[in-house]
């Protein structure tokens, strides 16, 4: 669905995963197909994320790829210097 939102809007978003309480390995793959779409449009993904969102993208090592964010506003600020 956010695929739509891509192809069609604005190049820079801010997921609000703050209250999931769990992602699993098809939650992450999505969040990578997206990140990598909006990379390759020149586009940003900032992901707001609460500590088991977090703990759970360390453990596959994809905190360096995906930009976790501790609040929206943290998020809007970086999207800001881009």
């Amino acid at each position: 669905m956010l695929d739509k939102f891509v192809d069609e809007g604005p190049k820079n978003f801010v997921l609000d995963l703050s209250q999931i309480d769990f992602v699993d390995s098809s939650g992450l793959g999505a969040l990578v197909q997206i990140a990598k779409k909006l990379q390759n449009a020149s586009g940003t993904l900032q992901i707001v994320t609460n500590p088991r969102v977090t703990q759970t993208v360390k453990l596959v090592r994809l905190e360096q790829f995906l930009s976790l964010q501790t609040s929206v506003d943290v998020a809007l600020e970086n999207l800001k210097k881009t």
